[in-house]
């Protein structure tokens, strides 16, 4: 459930926004000084991280850390005005049939829209955004035709962002078979240390 000052914003996909790795660097920025050396990077993820690439005007930023230390990294995060998100859903996920610790956090109100990821370096959750994001940066054809997924799919559930993510979902995993298959024939690796881009 969204937290009652989300509850009112429509659910629109716009095409991309150049500003929107500024807007990124900006919170990755204020995300460091919170987290100091809790964090070993901040990544740029999700469909505002790709150039070309219609999304949700929300900002996903990806913190991996060593451990998910919630009694340290919730209240360092909580000082600057963020909120933890409670559902169960974003606090695991299944990665490559792994289920994975995360934590989700959205901004105080009337700040930027954004989410923020805080996931463990080097397990399949954190590998999953950041191939993700490497594999529609890549391939123009993915790229747009996931745009135009979205967009679609956005027209016909403008009310409904729960609706939106459990359809999105069996598509998603779609195409990150294609992905996938990317990464095995480039020999792509995820990222390591500070990527911030």
């Amino acid at each position: 459930m969204p937290f009652p000052d989300e509850a009112a914003e429509a659910l629109v996909v716009v095409e991309y926004r150049p500003s929107w790795p500024t807007d990124f660097a900006r919170l990755a920025s204020v995300l460091r000084d919170a987290l100091g050396d809790l964090a070993v990077a901040v990544d740029h993820v999700g469909s505002t991280s790709v150039p070309g690439l219609a999304a949700k005007d929300c900002v996903d930023v990806q913190v991996r850390v060593d451990t998910l230390d919630e009694p340290r990294l919730v209240p360092a995060l909580t000082a600057i005005g963020f909120r933890l998100r409670p559902e169960p859903w974003n606090h695991s996920e299944v990665s490559a049939g792994h289920h994975c610790p995360k934590l989700v956090l959205a901004p105080r109100p009337g700040a930027r829209r954004c989410n923020v990821h805080l996931r463990e370096d080097g397990r399949p959750n954190a590998r999953y955004a950041l191939l993700f994001r490497d594999y529609l940066r890549a391939n123009g054809t993915a790229r747009e035709a996931w745009g135009a997924f979205k967009q679609r799919l956005a027209l016909s559930v403008p009310a409904r962002l729960a609706d939106y993510g459990q359809i999105k979902a069996p598509a998603t995993d779609v195409l990150m078979e294609g992905a996938e298959r990317w990464a095995a024939e480039t020999g792509w690796e995820a990222a390591t240390g500070w990527e911030a881009r």
